[in-house]
Parts: structure tokens; sequence; C-alpha cells
């Protein structure tokens, strides 16, 4: 480890994830983990470590035993903050779990939502194309994926939307004192839906599997607070991860004329340019794990109990993993990332969050082919474990009746 330069606080040795000099910097410091640091320290409450190199993440997250997620993925955590199942579980009731849900989260079942996906696109593009510009956080992506979460799988209504997406979002940038109770409203909304849910005759949805839930060891039903937590989850990782990706494609897009072109005189093309932008413009930054073993990993000795994060934005940054990294590049044929985590609590979801990417993409670029960041404007970020775009303002020659 050396000693970083150029910033407020010594990034090595003396890091703070939510430090608003690493949401300003946020790209900067990723690559000075990468080339500088392996393993990263954080003297933050009772402290964690970082865990910044593609392999060496890969290598802990695949090594669920001995990085555990049953403590929790977030450092210093309150006490009193409900679980996130089964993200914050390990085998075997995250895999009773998994198996469970993975049906309803295949390709061939998310497929069958790009219909609804669509048209709810171009209905919330009809909201703003006749005004020559758009709001697109609040107009677009922040909207898409909680419709398409709610509709399709969880039957929830879809003016439900903005009030859990306030809660969530509360529950994770808000002020850290009411940060338990944010996240905590959202668990009562949706455990009284799904209380609902399972008094009404079953759908055959997989609202239904997790009412019902599953089996713990010695045939013990899983509590209800696990089904709450597990329906929360679910609405949480619908709502935030592809809505960072998508507005972070049309951030680059809209300063990079050469590529929005490329991509709407051939849409072939965007289904691998989504992929590149959710490497490069990660909703997850880093989920922790508790270390149940000594063990050695990145060149640092790790101790039965140290929390550490596994820095999912910094690895797929690494240059031993790809070739320029540092670039975003829609034509690379070849895109290793961590975006969606990796291992048995890799994201459930991913199909579904590429879905809703690559129908956003071609639906506004259908729509839309010309348009730029509006001017005295510039994209505002929130930065954490997660990090979310704020505000993106577009502006666009503006289609009457179209």
């Amino acid at each position: 480890m050396t000693t970083s330069e150029g910033f407020r606080r010594d990034i090595f040795s003396d890091f703070d994830i939510e430090d608003p000099e690493f949401n300003d910097r946020f790209y900067e410091v990723l690559d000075e983990f990468v080339d500088r640091c392996p393993v990263t320290r954080s003297n933050v409450g009772n402290g964690y470590w970082l865990i910044n190199r593609y392999q060496d993440v890969k290598r802990a997250g695949q090594d669920w035993r001995t990085f555990s997620s049953a403590k929790g993925f977030e450092p210093n955590r309150d006490p009193e903050r409900p679980y996130l199942m089964p993200e914050e579980s390990d085998p075997p009731r995250h895999n009773l779990w998994r198996n469970a849900l993975n049906p309803y989260f295949s390709p061939d079942a998310i497929s069958a939502f790009e219909d609804s996906i669509r048209t709810e696109a171009v209905t919330l593009i009809d909201a703003f194309i006749d005004r020559g510009e758009c709001e697109y956080i609040k107009e677009f992506s922040s909207v898409l994926p909680g419709s398409a979460m709610f509709k399709n799988l969880l039957g929830l209504p879809t003016d439900d939307v903005p009030m859990l997406i306030k809660h969530m979002d509360a529950g994770f940038y808000g002020p850290k004192e009411e940060r338990t109770e944010n996240l905590t409203r959202a668990f009562v909304h949706l455990g009284e839906y799904l209380g609902r849910r399972a008094k009404e005759p079953p759908r055959g949805d997989v609202v239904d599997v997790i009412a019902a839930g599953v089996e713990y060891e010695n045939d013990e039903p899983a509590p209800w607070q696990d089904r709450v937590s597990i329906i929360t989850d679910l609405a949480l990782g619908g709502i935030v991860t592809a809505t960072f990706v998508m507005s972070g494609a049309m951030s680059h897009l809209a300063t990079h004329p050469e590529d929005r072109k490329a991509l709407v005189n051939d849409p072939s093309l965007i289904p691998q340019a989504a992929e590149e932008f959710v490497r490069y413009f990660p909703p997850v930054v880093a989920l922790g794990r508790s270390v149940t073993t000594d063990v050695e990993i990145g060149g640092h000795h790790f101790k039965e109990g140290d929390f550490v994060l596994l820095n999912y934005a910094a690895a797929s940054r690494d240059p031993k993993a790809l070739d320029s990294p540092r670039e975003c590049n829609i034509f690379r044929e070849r895109v290793p990332h961590s975006a969606f985590g990796v291992g048995v609590h890799r994201c459930i979801g991913a199909h579904l969050a590429r879905l809703e990417i690559k129908v956003a993409l071609e639906e506004f670029l259908r729509r839309i082919p010309d348009f730029n960041l509006k001017p005295g404007t510039r994209p505002e970020y929130e930065t954490g474990i997660l990090r979310s775009m704020k505000k993106l303002h577009l502006e666009f020659p503006a289609q009457r009746g179209a």
C-alpha cells in the first residue's frame, strides 16, 4: 500500500465510502484503488476493509463460507435495521429461497414481459416528447423499472412506486439517523401487501411463492418477517439497479454523439452497448461480507470478525480483467464485470435489468434520436454502497404530435 495524494483524506488507509469527495471523484478514486491499493482500510465506526481488484473480488464473492452475508452487507450496520433476504443470508437458507424464486426470473420468464415494458416506455416518452426536454430520472428512468417490476412480477399498484422510491432512497442515502426508519416504512407497506395477498386466491405468481414461504432446517417454515424481507429486497433491486444504468447510458449518449448515432443507425448494437453501460455505470458500488475465519487475499491477512466490502465498481475497471477498462466502449465485444455481483449472491434480477435497459435505449433512440444535456445543467449523483443519479436534464427537438 502506498500513500494517496491529492485527496482530502488518505483514501488508502482512512477511506469513507460516504465521503462527498468519493461521490465527486468516483472514477478517479476507483482507479487509484485498482492501480495502487488492492485492499483499502476505513476507520469509520467499527472500521471495514475494501477488496478492489477483479480476481480478488471474484474469489471472495465465490467463497461465501469465508466471506459471509448473514450479518448484512452494510458497514457499521444499525442493529435495528431489518435484513434484506436472500441477499443478507447464506446457504442453505439463501439457496432455498433462490431455488423457489429463480423460475420467475429466468430468461424465458422475463422475455414474456418485453411487450409490457415497451408499452410503458412509449407511454412515458409520450408524456414529454412534445416539450423538447425532460428530467430523465423523474420522468423515465426511476419510473420504468419500478413499473416493470410491480406490474409484471409483484402485482403492486404502480401508484406505490414514488412512495417506495422515496423511502428506499432515504433508507440508503438520507441522514443516517433516519435510514432505518425509512427502510422500515417500505418493509411495513410491502408486508401489508403480502399479508393481503396471502389471504387472496393464488394468482400463480412469485408473490404466491413468497407468501407461502419455504421450509428451513428441520421442516421449519420460514418466519413471516423473512417473507416480507424477500419481497422488499426484490422491490428494492427492481427499482435501484436498472435506474442508474439507464441514466448513465443516457448521460453518456448525450455527451458522445458519435456513439448515439451508431446506436440509432444500428439498433442491433444496443444489447452489447447495454452490457458495457452496466459495467461502466455500476449501481451497486460495494456490498459487505463478514470474515468467518482468518484468510489471506489481495496480499492482506484478514482476521475472523473483520468486515469487508467487495468493491464491484472498482473490480469492473481492473485492466487485468479487460482492455482499456477506463473507457466506455459501446463496441466492446467481451465485457467481463462484477456489476451484478459474483457467486451465489449474484443479482437474481439481472435478466430483467438487461431487458429494461435494452428496451429503454431502443425506444428513446427510436423516438428521440438527437438529444443533449440541457445547457447549464450536469448530472447529479449520490454515492455510498450504492450509486444513483439524482438529476439528468435532457434537451431535444420538440416533436409535436409525435
